[in-house]
């Protein structure tokens, strides 16, 4: 009985999990606009990432 009950507590486990998965595919598409709208009510813009061509724009060619 103790095995049967673990094994039912992983697949629930299992189940949660591919449902979390799953709602998030479904929604992506809305929690990127969350995150994008919350970017731009940030005073002055605050870029989180930089880019990679700010690392060479001291370079000259």
């Amino acid at each position: 009985m103790k095995i049967a009950r673990f094994v039912l507590k992983i697949v629930a486990l299992s189940l949660t999990v591919a449902a979390g998965v799953c709602c998030a595919i479904a929604y992506w598409d809305k929690i990127a606009s969350l995150f994008h709208s919350a970017k731009e009510k940030l005073p002055g813009g605050c870029c989180c990432c930089h880019s990679e061509y700010d690392d060479y724009a001291d370079w000259d060619d």
